[in-house]
C-alpha cells in the first residue's frame, strides 16, 4: 500500500497527443467527416437491419471524433491574433462542431448533413493554411 502512494502520479497532463507536438492539420477532421458521409451514403442504400445498426454506431463514433479534432484546433492552435484576423473564425468553429453533434451527423443519417460537416471544414481549413503561410 504504502509502495503504491509513492508510485503515483503526482501530476496528470492531457494534451490532443502524448506530447504536446504542435503539430495540427484539419484533415483529421476532415478525414473522420468524410468517413461520416460515406456511412450515411451506405446506410441509404441498405435495408439489413443488422447492417444499419452497426453504421449508425460508427458514424456516431466518426461523428464524436471530428468534434474532438475540431476543439482541438480552435482551443489548441488559433490564437488571439487569428481571431482578430478572422472574426468569423469562432462561428464557423461553433457551426461545425454542431453540424458534427447530435443536431447534425450524429443525430442524422442524411448525407447532406455530412456535406454540410465537410463544407464547414473546408471554410476552417482555408483559414488555418492562410495562417500556415503568415507564419
Amino acid at each position: 500500500m504504502r509502495l503504491s502512494r509513492i508510485l503515483r502520479p503526482r501530476l496528470e497532463a492531457t494534451a490532443h497527443c502524448d506530447l504536446p507536438c504542435g503539430v495540427y492539420d484539419p484533415a483529421q477532421a476532415r478525414i473522420e467527416a468524410e468517413s461520416v458521409k460515406a456511412i450515411q451514403e451506405k446506410y441509404q442504400g441498405n435495408e439489413d437491419v443488422d447492417f444499419r445498426s452497426r453504421a449508425i454506431e460508427i458514424k456516431e463514433q466518426r461523428s464524436d471524433l471530428v468534434k474532438h479534432h475540431l476543439w482541438v484546433l480552435w482551443t489548441d492552435y488559433f490564437k488571439p491574433p487569428h481571431f482578430e484576423k478572422y472574426p468569423e473564425l469562432h462561428e464557423l468553429f461553433n457551426k461545425a462542431t454542431k453540424a458534427a453533434g447530435a443536431s447534425g451527423t450524429k443525430g442524422s443519417n442524411d448525407p447532406a448533413t455530412g456535406q454540410e460537416l465537410l463544407d464547414y471544414i473546408a471554410q476552417i481549413d482555408k483559414i488555418f493554411w492562410e495562417t500556415k503561410q503568415a507564419a
